[in-house]
Parts: C-alpha cells; structure tokens; sequence
C-alpha cells in the first residue's frame, strides 16, 4: 500500500521543556493508528503538529510526498471537546469546514446531510446543540471533520468525556463509518481496549519526551464486533501493550 503520511525525525521543544524526541512513523492509505501513551507524553502535541496547528522544532511531516505548511482541508480534526457553537444547528455546525473554505452550496448542503445520516443523525439536522446527548454531539463533531472530505482524519480523545456505554457505542459505530470510506486515521487514546479495538496499528509512546517505543501490528479480523473483545487474542494483545506500557507511567 501507498504511504499516505510519512514523519521523519519530528522534535519538538516548548523552551526549555523537550516534548517529542525523534518519531519515525509512516501511515498507510486507509490505514487506522492509534497512539497510547502515559499522560503528558506528547500525544496531543504529535497530532497537533500533523494537524498544522503547531509547529515542529525539527523533522518533516510528508501528506502525499508533498511536505505539509500549516493546517488544511486535507486534514480533519476531532477534538476531545465538542466545540459547537450553541447558535447554530446541527447542519449548521457540520457545515462549518466548508463555509471556511468558501464553498458551501447545495453540493455541499446535501453531503453533510448525508453524513449527518452516516453518522446516526438522520433528522436532527435543526436540533441545537442544548437538545442533544453528549454522543450525539459527538456524532455532530466527526460530521463536521469528514464534511471537508479530508485525506486524513485526526482523533484525539474524542470519546473521552462519554460515560463507558456510550463510548463503546461510538467506538463501534466509528469503525462502521471508517469500514465505509476508510479514511485514513491517527487516533489517540489513552486506553488500550479502544486502542485495539479500532486499529490496524498502535504506536506506544514512552514518557516524556514522547518517542515511538513501539508499534504493535493488530492481525485481527474486520470488520470487528464486541464479542472480540475476550477473546483470548484480544487480550494477549492487551497485555502485551500494556507490558510495554506500563514501565513509562509514572505515579
């Protein structure tokens, strides 16, 4: 398969302070990575900077070979917090990305419509965001990132501030929205289970300054259910990320 995202020696500084040391990864068209860490490592920074909205120190960020200067429509992002403006619906909300590129027509209208539909929102398009569910409004902020039709969907924590079954709600009907498009996508989490759950690959990141210590193949079927997770191959793949893992969190 093509290489979709190349990183080459990425660092990153805050003053004094070193955040990310060295990452190497390359991203595959369609592929699906999540990247674990303890707290403080630097996920949010790495997908900050594959995003455009922070600078690197030093290395280079390659989208199609082509190096990547500032944000852009080829990539989305969603954040862990919902963010929708309270004045405007749902439609209104979703179409957010192509009214900032300037182009929003009756094109543009009707594929949001449709993703609202994709995203289990078929029907809410002029509910508020006050009327909906913390889900639902998740569901409105992944609409919003795959309206632009980006190349590569950036995910960072989006399912963190949801109660247990509603996230495992999200997490299954994401990798059924991925199934249809297959997006290509860096995840971060900050647990193992949706981890493995989602992904082809997951990169585990040491302390900080965040390096990629490792990166763990996920060779199990798609499309996924729950009852894959306890199986017995799922949780051999739980402990052995975890026993990476777990020398690099610090109490």
């Amino acid at each position: 398969m093509p290489r979709k995202v190349e990183i080459t020696g990425l660092n990153k500084w805050f003053g004094e302070l070193e955040a990310l040391r060295n990452i190497d990864v390359a991203v595959e068209q369609g592929e699906f990575i999540s990247v674990v860490g303890p707290s403080g490592c630097g996920k949010t920074t790495f997908l900050r900077i594959v995003a455009g909205l922070e600078p690197a120190t030093s290395g280079t960020i390659l989208l199609d070979g082509a190096p990547l200067a500032g944000p852009g429509s080829n990539r989305g992002f969603v954040f862990q917090n919902d963010s929708l403006l309270p004045w405007r619906t749902v439609l209104a909300n979703a179409l957010i990305g192509p009214e900032v590129a300037g182009r929003v027509g009756e094109k543009e209208r009707k594929r949001t419509l449709d993703l609202l539909k994709l995203v289990g929102l078929g029907g809410f398009e002029n509910y508020y965001p006050r009327q909906l569910s913390g889900g639902m409004r998740q569901r409105v902020n992944l609409a919003r990132a795959l309206a632009i039709d980006p190349d590569v969907l950036l995910m960072d924590e989006p399912f963190a501030s949801l109660d247990a079954q509603t996230r495992e709600i999200m997490q299954t009907e994401l990798l059924r929205i991925w199934e249809q498009g297959r997006k290509t996508v860096l995840f971060v989490t900050h647990q193992i289970d949706e981890a493995i759950y989602l992904s082809d690959r997951v990169m585990v990141m040491t302390k900080r300054p965040g390096r990629a210590k490792k990166i763990f193949k996920i060779d199990l079927p798609r499309p996924r259910d729950y009852e894959m997770r306890v199986t017995p191959e799922f949780n051999e793949l739980k402990l052995e990320i975890w026993n990476e893992l777990k020398d690099e969190i610090t109490v």
